[in-house]
């Protein structure tokens, strides 16, 4: 007998939930304005590693050279008062030195030998893995590993990673020779694939200006570790309306083709359930689905909202699938890319009525 669990209609939020998203809402401005003391623009890029933070996602960014990607995860470390490690990936790297690795040490008095463990650079709070496709698979799968479990094993013991942990991983999207791509499984272990564009003509001027010049900057702390985690708790109880689960479901399921078994593209628009299926070899999974929902509250609590809405979905939509949904050779001869794909789904997928609406 199958049981149908129906998520709950939100309901007004207490003391406690008022004090957490007032905190999230103004943290957020605080961080802003701190951040912008030292990077300028790219506001969309740190909405969604904020979120990605509160989560308790990765995100994978993609973007040329020089536009200030480690200087941004540096100093939201600063800001969150967290430790950061930069690791630059190498053809040569190996997952020792990403975990850490065991090394024989002597007692100076009983000159006895025993094994010590050195601790990695996996072992801080924000993790920044420069050029991830630079190095092999088996390098890849040993970060990929301490991302999703949270813990590293080595020499036969396992030890827990601090907390709050968070891994920021860097593509270069224009040189590929002698790069190893992440294969779809790994990178569905990323919540966000966030792509980091030029900035405009104002911004770019204002760079040239603030960095060519002998003015330096200084950022404050907005939160603490203890905090962070606190957040993090409270947004897993964050209310969702039902017909946003419904929204979620529909817009992940139209990415898929019919299966074996009958799911994918039952239920949607015709027009899209034909470009789905001209264009499209692989859907989003499961998980697609889950960071949806967990992104769509984040969003909410940082602008001080009470519940996620479907329009929290749809302004998330492209970050969360453009990495899960695989195009085909036709798709590409008609240059078609996976957020093409994205930006159909949300425009034919109609938005269910909500409480908010009514």
């Amino acid at each position: 007998m199958t049981t149908t669990v129906t998520p709950m209609t939100p309901t007004p939020p207490q003391d406690k939930d008022r004090q957490a998203l007032e905190r999230l809402r103004t943290a957020h401005e605080t961080m802003s304005r701190e951040l912008g003391k030292i990077i300028v623009g790219q506001n969309d890029v740190v909405d969604q590693l904020l979120m990605a933070i509160f989560s308790r996602g990765h995100c994978l960014l993609v973007g040329v050279p020089g536009l200030a990607k480690t200087l941004l995860v540096s100093t939201l470390s600063r800001i969150l008062s967290l430790e950061f490690k930069r690791i630059q990936f190498t053809p040569d790297l190996m997952p020792a030195d990403i975990t850490g690795t065991e090394i024989i040490q002597e007692d100076p008095v009983s000159r006895q030998r025993s094994f010590k463990f050195l601790r990695g650079p996996i072992f801080a709070n924000i993790i920044l893995a420069d050029e991830i496709n630079r190095t092999p698979p088996k390098t890849q799968a040993a970060l990929l590993e301490a991302m999703q479990e949270h813990k590293v094993t080595a020499g036969g013991h396992t030890y827990t990673l601090d907390e709050p942990f968070f891994v920021l991983a860097t593509q270069n999207p224009i040189e590929q020779e002698g790069t190893y791509p992440l294969p779809e499984a790994q990178l569905d272990r990323f919540m966000f694939m966030v792509r980091v564009d030029y900035p405009s003509l104002d911004e770019e001027l204002e760079i040239m200006r603030r960095t060519t010049s002998s003015i330096r900057q200084d950022v404050g702390h907005v939160m603490t570790s203890e905090e962070i985690l606190w957040l993090q708790e409270f947004m897993r109880d964050f209310p969702v309306p039902p017909h946003v689960f419904d929204y979620v479901l529909a817009l992940v399921r139209a990415t898929r083709t019919a299966g074996a078994n009958g799911s994918g593209t039952e239920k949607s628009d015709p027009k899209l359930k034909d470009f789905v299926k001209e264009y499209v070899t692989w859907g989003a999974g499961p998980r697609a689905g889950q960071y949806l929902i967990l992104g769509a509250k984040a969003r909410a609590a940082l602008d001080g909202r009470a519940f996620a809405t479907c329009d929290d979905v749809a302004a998330i939509a492209a970050p969360v699938l453009r990495h899960r949904i695989i195009t085909n050779y036709k798709a590409e001869a008609a240059g078609i890319s996976s957020d093409e794909v994205v930006a159909r789904l949300v425009e034919l997928t109609p938005k269910p009525t909500g409480p908010e609406k009514r």
